[in-house]
This record gives structure tokens, sequence and C-alpha cells, in this order.
């Protein structure tokens, strides 16, 4: 689809899905790495973070295809057809269900607290590393719903809803004010996916990234993936900083 055609799509109905956006050896290691994110985080978190079982809240702190699924040109394109050439992630979580069960993603909710009329500032992606079914908790959602203020009954919602059934590689990408929620998985095997919410560059991310991933080897990660994880739009933190020649900001333009 064209850049106009997804900007029309996203308007109007709030949500495109796309086929093949990933390749198959690319999905197959982004899946064995999300499971072993998802072990690493529960041993880690698992208390505090009972709630959100088997979502992993920062993909980027574990490097590898997390990192370099942001020098896919067919995932970044979406995301810059509606919010520029200089969006930032605001949000890098797992989409993943267990199986048997669910989590906190199974309510009806959006992913942004704001409605600005004819203004997208925040567009999420359903990353689909499974194919997505209405057995393994394939994710609901109501389109056209991205400038309604109040919640849908679940009489409206699952009545005239939708679900994203389709096979591993597409990606599901909507205005964060979609209503939306998961499902069950009702399988007995994990149903992943990764999601990322991006927003405008001036906007602050939910978590601060760049500083979480201070200790990280960053070595060898390409300028456009620091850029979308916001390491080009943190503010100068003294004059120093702030006198740097162009390339050197921390607050910079992406490379074109």
């Amino acid at each position: 689809m064209t850049a106009e055609e997804i900007r029309a799509r996203i308007a109007a109905d709030g949500y495109v899905i796309l086929p093949d956006v990933l390749e198959p050896a690319f999905i197959d290691r982004a899946r064995s790495e999300l499971a072993q994110a998802i072990a690493v985080d529960t041993g880690r978190y698992g208390p505090q973070a009972k709630r959100d079982y088997g979502m992993v809240m920062l993909c980027a702190l574990h490097g590898g295809s997390f990192l370099d699924l942001f020098d896919n040109d067919r995932l970044v394109a979406p995301f810059s057809a509606v919010l520029g050439e200089e969006w930032i992630v605001y949000a890098y979580t797992s989409s993943s269900m267990p199986p048997g069960g669910g989590n906190y993603s199974v309510r009806i909710h959006v992913d942004s607290p704001r409605i600005i009329p004819g203004y997208v500032t925040n567009m999420g992606a359903t990353i689909l590393l499974d194919d997505f079914t209405e057995d393994n908790g394939a994710t609901w959602f109501l389109p056209g719903s991205q400038e309604q203020p109040d919640m849908p009954s679940e009489e409206e919602f699952y009545g005239r809803g939708r679900r994203v059934i389709a096979r591993a590689g597409a990606v599901f990408f909507f205005n964060a004010r979609l209503w939306h929620a998961g499902a069950a998985n009702r399988t007995s095997r994990w149903r992943h996916a990764l999601t990322i919410n991006a927003c405008r560059p001036y906007m602050k991310q939910r978590i601060d990234i760049p500083r979480a991933m201070a200790g990280m080897d960053l070595t060898g990660v390409s300028d456009r993936v620091r850029q979308k994880l916001g390491f080009f739009a943190q503010p100068p933190a003294s004059l120093e900083e702030y006198y740097l020649p162009p390339e050197q900001r921390s607050y910079r333009q992406p490379a074109r």
C-alpha cells in the first residue's frame, strides 16, 4: 500500500493489516528470542509483574532481533506515513498469550489516553510471530472507534468488533486510540507477538529507553535503530551538550 492509502485507512477505519512484513527466518529467530526473554523477565520480575505474565515490557533490553526489527523498511514505512519520518518508540512490549489463559491485555482498552481530532499522536503495531486464530487469542478490535471517547459496552464491542485473523509475519497497524482487546488462548501452545507503540518525537517515552539501555553494548547498531529508540530525541543536559556539532547532539534529525 502507498503512504497515502495507509493514511486514509488509519484515518477512516483506525487500522490496516499488512501481510508478509517479516521474513520466515526472522520470525523463527524472533519467536525463539522472545520465549527466552519471557523466561528471563518472569524470573526477574515475577511477583511484581503478575498481571503482565507473558508480556516483556521493554523488548529492546534483550537486544538481538528486537533491535534489528527497526531496520525493516516494511515495518518502519507505515509509521512514517502517519507520524512522519522522525517518529520514535513510546513503548515496545511483547503481546504473547500463554497456553490455556490470558493476561492484562484481555480487557477492552486503548493504548493512548488523548484524542486530538484529525491528528494521530500514537500509532500501534502488533507484529505476529505466530498465526493468529480464533482459538489462540487473536486480538479483537472495533473498527472506526479511534475517536470514541468512552469505552464501548461489551455488547457493542463484541457485537460489531472484528479479529486480527492473519498469518505469522503480518502486522496489525492501528491508531493507538482504537478500542481493542486480547482474547484468551484456548490452545496448549504459546501465541507470540510483539507490539510497538510509536509516538511523535517531541513526546516522552513510557520508559526512558536510552537511559534503560545505558549499560548495553550497542556496537554495530544502526543510527536508524538508535533514532527509533529515542537516542536522538533526548534534550541536552548542559550547554556543553547543546553546543556540540549537529552530528553529535542528543536531539537531531534521523539520517536521510
